[in-house]
């Protein structure tokens, strides 16, 4: 299912579906995401597939497993992950839902 938070948020499960959130989204070692994401900053030390917005920094620990799409602000990425996406950096990017941030795209194509 899809979450929508407001707040700083934690997983360690698994979740099929999309992530909103105002805060900052950390996906522990045990963690797996299918889907789609949009928050403030984002540490992944889990595994991850799909889309990724980040306005702020994006950190991916040396056990995550990154397959995807990745747009942020900052980026740091520690030896060891495995990181098999694209990555666009924009730094003043602001915290768009996905289907806003998908008009924007369209326009600017």
């Amino acid at each position: 299912g899809d979450i929508v938070s407001q707040a700083d948020f934690r997983l360690d499960g698994e979740l099929t579906g999309n992530f909103h959130s105002n805060g900052k989204w950390v996906i522990g070692p045990a963690g797996s995401v299918i889907g789609d994401i949009v928050c403030k900053n984002l540490d992944i030390e889990g595994k991850f597939e799909g889309k990724i917005q980040v306005t702020e920094i994006l950190s991916i620990k040396a056990k995550a497993t990154i397959l995807g799409e990745v747009v942020c602000g900052k980026l740091a990425v520690e030896p060891g992950a495995i990181f098999t996406a694209t990555c666009t950096m924009k730094p003043n990017v602001k915290n768009l839902s996905p289907n806003h941030a998908e008009r924007a795209e369209e326009k600017t194509a």
